[in-house]
């Protein structure tokens, strides 16, 4: 008696298979999403509006936790100071990244090796890297003072002044994220036709016109997107002053990040550092709200 064999998928359900696969990778996805953005920013929601020390049971409190943080003193500081870090951080960091993209492209020897010096800093741990700087910007062996002692400059007091202090920040944190968007812009270069170069040679275009008239707008996308991401990451900015400050001197280095993590976890007042939190999460998305709608036409 001959053995029925099994019959061959159909068409149809091999589909069926392929999506379901697809859709099994689609769930886990939507899982890890949920559980790691969307609940966290709901339980801060509920955290703003209560009493809550995680010992004893929550108590609704309303706005007060808003009203709280909005009387500290050190509140509109550490706004003030969030934003000319992204100020000075955008002056600095998002033009440096650019131009280094630019003569990494024109070089024509060691590419490879110069890639991987630029984005050496991105794969050293920010702790150690902050703790490096620490160790430049010290007064007395440092090595900028030293450097300017070479120089025959008087030392300069990096992290304990109010003048130098927050600008000191901003080049440890330029120095730790140079690699990804010099590597983000190199890759953005090397995707405009070398044509559009040459015609701008022949017709006596320089450097500087080239640039101006070839690169920009050719990568006009990639920087309008770097730039929202770069002031959505520096308004956040908490472990340089966490690390090498502590908000001083004099609060010249309190970020809002900074002062939220206080009151969470110096004062014991979660439900402050939830509402500073919020009110920051607010601001983002209205800020990038509005820069989405402005640069749509650019884009």
């Amino acid at each position: 008696m001959a053995s029925v064999g099994r019959r061959p998928p159909t068409r149809r359900g091999r589909e069926a298979r392929r999506n379901l696969t697809a859709y099994g990778f689609l769930v886990a996805a939507l899982i890890c999403f949920g559980l790691f953005s969307w609940y966290p920013m709901v339980r801060e929601v509920l955290l703003s509006l209560q009493e809550n020390n995680f010992v004893d049971a929550p108590t609704w409190v309303g706005l007060d936790n808003f009203e709280t943080v909005v009387e500290d003193p050190a509140f509109a500081q550490a706004w003030i100071n969030t934003a000319a870090f992204t100020g000075l951080a955008l002056l600095i960091g998002y033009v440096i990244p650019f131009c280094a993209a630019i003569v990494l492209n024109e070089l024509r020897h060691a590419k490879a090796y110069l890639r991987f010096v630029v984005y050496l800093p991105v794969m050293l741990p920010p702790a150690v890297s902050v703790l490096l700087f620490k160790w430049f910007y010290d007064p007395g062996p440092g090595l900028f003072n030293q450097i300017l002692g070479f120089f025959h400059l008087p030392g300069l007091a990096w992290l304990d002044s109010t003048d130098t202090a927050l600008i000191s920040l901003v080049i440890v944190s330029t120095w730790m994220n140079l690699g990804s968007g010099t590597l983000i812009y190199l890759a953005a270069l090397q995707t405009i036709p070398s044509e559009l170069y040459e015609a701008a040679e022949l017709d006596g275009a320089g450097m500087f016109k080239r640039i101006r008239h070839v690169t920009i707008p050719q990568t006009k996308l990639i920087l309008l997107v770097m730039l929202l991401l770069q002031i959505i990451a520096t308004m956040q900015v908490f472990i340089e002053p966490f690390m090498l400050t502590g908000g001083g001197p004099e609060n010249a280095t309190v970020t809002v990040a900074y002062l939220m993590y206080q009151y969470a976890f110096n004062f014991g007042n979660f439900g402050g550092g939830s509402a500073m939190g919020l009110m920051l999460m607010i601001v983002l998305i209205v800020f990038s709200a509005v820069y989405l709608r402005v640069s749509r036409g650019n884009t």
